[in-house]
């Protein structure tokens, strides 16, 4: 598993995954619990995983699909 994505917003992060759902990539949330653990302040980022084989095309997809997305990252 490698991470494509990193960060605090859970909202950035839904949407990047249904990005690469909709590329039929497997996405895992790393770190989702350690969030809740720390009271949701939104401190500490989760990761989001993807299996080794598939970084390179979750990078493409992530880098145009959150190219247009109003969201910071």
């Amino acid at each position: 598993m490698k991470t494509v994505l990193k960060s605090n917003n859970p909202v950035l992060i839904s949407y990047a995954e249904a990005l690469l759902k909709d590329a039929k990539i497997e996405t895992f949330q790393f770190d989702q619990q350690m969030s809740v653990n720390e009271g949701s302040l939104g401190i500490l980022p989760r990761r989001l995983m993807v299996p080794d084989e598939d970084l390179g095309r979750a990078e493409d997809i992530l880098r145009e699909g959150l190219k247009h997305a109003p969201l910071s990252t």
